[in-house]
């Protein structure tokens, strides 16, 4: 049985948010921010953060509905890890 597949692959959804991220927000959110949870809308720019996860990404459905989001732990290369432990990333 093959499960749906959504219409836009995730590829260009990360390269989008990376790029919003490097050049519309990083200046305006990375300092005093280190390890809140972003979430951005790929289509618009906007963007949901917060320290709580849940909180974050409950704002983000709420006021971007089914908008394709990306999202993005603040001065980390990942948003989550398995194991191990989540190492910050140099300036």
């Amino acid at each position: 049985m093959k499960m749906p597949v959504a219409n836009a692959t995730v590829d260009p959804i990360v390269r989008r948010g990376q790029e919003i991220y490097e050049h519309d927000i990083r200046s305006k959110v990375e300092e005093g921010n280190k390890g809140k949870l972003l979430v951005i809308n790929v289509n618009t720019g906007e963007y949901e953060m917060d320290a709580d996860d849940l909180v974050a990404a409950k704002r983000a459905k709420v006021r971007f509905g089914d908008a394709e989001l990306f999202t993005m732990r603040i001065g980390y290369p990942a948003a989550y890890r398995i194991g191990g432990h989540l190492l910050a990333r140099k300036p």
